[in-house]
């Protein structure tokens, strides 16, 4: 396989403050390969979110520690090692960000096509009219009808669909190498979720913009993923081509997410779920981290005095080697 666009190693991330230490991601490691989309998975609070945002330089220090040893490598330059300064001229620009909640997101006092184009005033040096008239360029190409008459409007004027919209514009706009999706589709109805999502697609195989698309739906990664990264109590459990981890899953946790997914068949039956809450990561972990929610493996065998290390099972899929949970024990 190609040199990867963005390599991440041994990324530890912790919250320090007065109540204590939050232990937020534990070990990440991932490569992210140009072209391509790679799905992150896993319930609130596995570290998705604050994986990206701490690539991305936007978690505030302190409170947030990065381990000193972590790397963000792109083009050749450590992402977390650089300046505010150096980083400002990569974030928007060269890597953008999509985020969860666009209302939140976008300034409810500027007009959308002036969002749009500031990108491109900041990072290009376009005067306002050249800025201004790519913005709608750009905002008729992500969808948004009648673009030249709405570009005035600000962003309460603009539905929940539309908004998303214009931050894939306002994330696009300076054709980016790598664009961070986080959860696009939030609060979304499934119509408008597929078409946010068929555009990112679109959009990507035009521009060829590798992608990571954070999210807890599995059928979105099915779809649009063409890596799924699955990761809980911040780190990664298993990592695989996406036929290859829904075909195969390895780990117990990801077979639980798998299962918990409904059919169709299902109806009128009580949909499975995942027993319990994740670990409290105020507290370090020191063995297998899904142990005590484990119902598909063998929670007697989990690891309870060493992290298991992750293995590679097979060419590109990767799994957390725990007696308890990794399937290839069971064969």
């Amino acid at each position: 396989m190609d040199t990867p666009l963005l390599q991440v190693r041994d990324l530890y991330v912790e919250f320090r403050s007065r109540g204590g230490v939050t232990y937020a991601v534990n070990g990440v490691d991932f490569d992210l390969h140009a072209g391509e989309t790679l799905g992150v998975v896993g319930e609130s609070g596995s570290g998705k979110s604050v994986t990206c945002g701490v690539i991305m330089g936007l978690l505030p220090k302190p409170p947030t520690w990065v381990n000193p040893e972590a790397s963000a490598i792109f083009d050749g330059k450590n992402l977390l090692s650089l300046g505010e300064s150096e980083l400002r001229r990569i974030r928007g620009n060269i890597i953008s960000m999509i985020f969860q909640d666009p209302m939140t997101s976008l300034n409810p006092c500027m007009r959308i096509v002036d969002q749009v184009a500031e990108p491109l005033i900041i990072h290009r040096g376009l005067s306002h009219n050249e800025a201004r008239e790519l913005a709608i360029r750009e905002l008729e190409l992500t969808g948004i009808p009648q673009a030249a008459q709405r570009a005035d409007c600000f962003p309460h004027e603009f539905s929940g669909g539309m908004r998303q919209r214009v931050m894939i514009a306002m994330a696009l706009i300076t054709r980016p190498r790598v664009l961070i999706a986080d959860e696009p589709t939030t609060a979304l109805d499934v119509t408008v979720q597929k078409q946010i999502l068929d555009l990112l697609r679109d959009r990507q195989q035009e521009l060829g913009t590798s992608i990571i698309l954070v999210t807890h739906d599995l059928g979105v990664v099915r779809q649009y993923a063409h890596r799924i990264q699955v990761m809980y109590a911040g780190s990664i459990l298993e990592q695989a081509p996406t036929q290859e981890l829904l075909s195969h899953p390895l780990h117990a946790y990801t077979r639980a997410l798998i299962a918990a997914v409904p059919h169709p068949e299902q109806r009128g039956q009580q949909l499975p779920t995942i027993p319990g809450l994740p670990p409290d990561l105020r507290v370090p972990i020191h063995g297998c981290s899904f142990r005590t929610r484990n119902t598909l493996g063998h929670p007697e065998l989990c690891l309870i005095d060493a992290i298991p290390p992750l293995i590679e099972h097979s060419p590109d899929h990767f799994v957390r080697n725990c007696p308890g949970c990794y399937i290839a024990h069971d064969q």
